[in-house]
């Protein structure tokens, strides 16, 4: 990774100041997914046409009730409860159905109820801004109605196949997990990835794992962790990587840097660099099998004027030296 960044990983302004800036899209006034726009019917062929045979990588994580989850702000856990119950619906008749039918066929069915940002999930360009403007000149006044964003949500998100990269820090460091607070710099970055031996390139899923998932489904999840410090973000974003997820509950280090700030490193990644964030991620199994470069494949689900979505990524080793 070059000091010398080309210059085309950096977005024009729309509104710019000391501590930050709103990017214009290089992809036209309309857009909404930023660097979602690399992925084309060639790449994913390309990254598809490699894959080894081998183990399935699932890198998400079970949604269950108790499960560690955001909810400093109010927002809510993951509940899920029966709608219908075998007996149930022999006694009440809430299916419309004799209960002697039940009796023969019987059936179950449930709700489930949770914030965007809980369990695996991708961030869009529309959950973190700066002076009230987005990624490409999005803002409430404009493009929010009184229940979601008219544009910029899940819904016009694509699947994701790509290439996906591991930058294992923790295993740089030769730690299990890495301290609590941890800022991981450009040195972290770039000594990873000269151990691993790999090397960033455009429209990579480049994936951070600090260890903090060999504490999950403990409380202690949460909290203060490990976390991409705003240098480190840089980097990643001026190498070409398409989107940059980690193991963690907020991906960037908390505490934050600076103080008097709000996830700073979400603002420049989502309304300055326009790269997607995801969250949550196990990483553990590539990491156990030195997986360091992989077929990413992932599918947000549709979820109109959503700030983020659940994820169901799955990562396949790919043949050495086939690019």
């Amino acid at each position: 990774m070059n000091a010398q960044m080309p210059a085309r990983y950096r977005f024009d302004p729309l509104y710019k100041d000391g501590s930050g800036q709103v990017s214009r899209s290089p992809w036209g006034e309309d857009d909404v997914i930023g660097r979602l726009n690399w992925m084309t019917a060639q790449r994913a062929h390309q990254t598809l046409s490699r894959v080894a045979a081998g183990p399935v990588y699932d890198l998400s994580v079970e949604y269950f009730i108790g499960m560690p989850a955001w909810s400093g702000s109010g927002d809510p856990k993951f509940e899920i409860w029966l709608t219908h119950t075998p007996q149930g619906n022999i006694r009440d008749g809430l299916t419309g159905v004799p209960p002697e039918v039940h009796e023969q066929y019987s059936m179950s069915a449930d709700s489930f109820l949770m914030n965007t940002h809980c369990g695996t999930h991708i961030d869009t360009l529309v959950h973190l801004g700066y002076r009230g403007r987005f990624w490409n000149g999005l803002n409430p006044e404009d493009d929010m109605g009184s229940r979601s964003w008219l544009r910029g949500g899940a819904a016009e998100y694509p699947p994701i196949i790509a290439r996906g990269v591991l930058l294992d820090v923790a295993a740089y460091h030769d730690v299990d997990i890495l301290p609590a607070s941890h800022v991981i710099t450009p040195d972290d970055i770039t000594g990873a990835a000269a151990r691993e031996q790999v090397e960033i390139e455009e429209g990579d899923v480049v994936v951070v794992r600090t260890g903090a998932m060999r504490k999950w489904p403990e409380t202690e999840y949460l909290g203060e962790t490990a976390g991409i410090g705003m240098d480190a973000a840089r980097l990643l974003c001026e190498s070409g990587a398409m989107c940059v997820g980690t193991d963690t509950v907020a991906f960037e280090v908390i505490p934050a840097e600076r103080t008097g700030t709000f996830l700073p490193v979400h603002s420049y990644m989502l309304a300055e660099a326009g790269a997607q964030i995801i969250e949550i991620l196990n990483l553990e199994g590539l990491s156990r099998d030195r997986v360091y470069e992989f077929a990413f494949i992932a599918a947000p689900i549709r979820l109109r004027g959503a700030t983020g979505s659940p994820l169901r990524p799955v990562g396949m080793p790919v043949l050495a030296g086939s690019r």
